[in-house]
Formats: structure tokens, C-alpha cells, sequence
């Protein structure tokens, strides 16, 4: 889809943007560039969740791409958030409900704490009875603008281990929430 190497002319491969009007082979590639392989139906699936966010987007960036295809790697994990409802304001307690998926059986607990992500995290930990420490929370935004997607690292030890995870919406919350999953998921009994 290039008609030259970008190196050739002093662009790293990754400052190249894509767009609503970028095809597969553009996408195939940056994720090439990033280590993912995607063919098929697979390709077919992240195309189609890239083509929505570009349409809702200037651009679209590496960190999008990797959450696109990360969204689909996570189809093989034991625990999934079905849903989260979390209520907050100022001079209120934060209140979160939350359903999960755990090995296809449907789980639902609601908690509250001293904030949105601690409320759900707390709820999570209704329905996931471990002893699980939450060492490290960063919350970084992919690019600029109130409606952009957050990114959520996190560090949790469970078991003497420590597990790092990661999460990405338009809902920091949510994303808290789908790093916290993402550690679970990463547990050596």
C-alpha cells in the first residue's frame, strides 16, 4: 500500500497515521509492525472495530490498534466483564455493580468504596474471593481529548506473584476494570 519505504526518507514506521480510508493491507501491516499477526477472519473482526473508531477518530494509533487486537486475544480468558454500572459524585459514596463471566458461568455483585475505581474493584472482588494486592494503578490517555480512550496498567501480586495487566475504553473506569481482569486472567494457581 506504500509506494516507498518511509525509512527511505527519514519517518519512522510508526508516525504513519491511519484513517477512516486506510484499507486492510495498511492495518495488516501496522499490526504486523507491532507484533501481532492477523489474518482471515480474525483481521475481519479488528478491520471492523478499526473502521468504527476511525470513523469516530482523526487518526487511529499504535495503542489503538494493540487495544483493537487485544480485545479480540481476550476471547480466550476465563474471566470476562459482562457489564459495570458504577455511580459517584461529590458528597456521595461511589456505588458499582458489575457482571462478569467467569468459565461461562454469570456472576453479579455490587459493592461501594472511596471512589468509582475502588467501588469497582471492590464489586470485582465480591465475585473473585483471592487475596489479591493492588501494587500499581496508571492510568495514561492514548492521545489528547476528553473523548479519546484511556489506557490502564496495573501491577497486582496474587500468590506471591506479580501480575501486570492492561485495559483500554473511553470509560476509565471500565478500563480499570479490564486491566484488574486482565492480571486475573494471568494467575498460575
Amino acid at each position: 500500500y506504500e509506494i516507498m519505504d518511509p525509512k527511505d526518507v527519514g519517518i519512522d514506521d510508526n508516525a504513519i497515521v491511519l484513517t477512516a480510508r486506510s484499507g486492510r493491507a495498511a492495518l495488516k501491516h501496522r499490526l504486523h509492525v507491532n507484533g501481532v499477526e492477523a489474518e482471515g477472519e480474525k483481521l475481519d473482526k479488528i478491520y471492523e472495530e478499526f473502521l468504527k473508531l476511525a470513523d469516530k477518530k482523526k487518526e487511529v494509533t499504535d495503542d489503538h490498534i494493540l487495544v483493537l487486537a487485544g480485545a479480540e486475544r481476550s476471547a480466550t480468558h476465563n474471566v470476562k466483564l459482562d457489564y459495570l454500572q458504577v455511580t459517584t459524585g461529590k458528597g456521595v459514596r461511589s456505588v458499582a455493580s458489575i457482571g462478569l463471566q467467569v468459565a461461562n458461568e454469570h456472576f453479579e455483585a455490587a459493592a461501594s468504596g472511596n471512589g468509582p475505581v475502588d467501588a469497582a474493584i471492590n464489586a470485582l472482588k465480591c465475585i473473585i474471593k483471592r487475596k489479591m494486592v493492588l501494587k500499581e494503578f496508571t492510568i495514561q490517555a492514548i492521545s489528547k481529548g476528553s473523548d479519546d480512550m484511556g489506557k490502564v496498567h496495573m501491577e497486582v501480586e496474587y500468590n506471591g506473584h506479580l501480575y501486570y495487566g492492561f485495559g483500554a475504553n473511553t470509560d476509565i473506569v471500565t478500563a480499570s476494570v479490564e486491566a484488574y481482569i486482565d492480571c486475573i486472567n494471568k494467575f498460575r494457581n
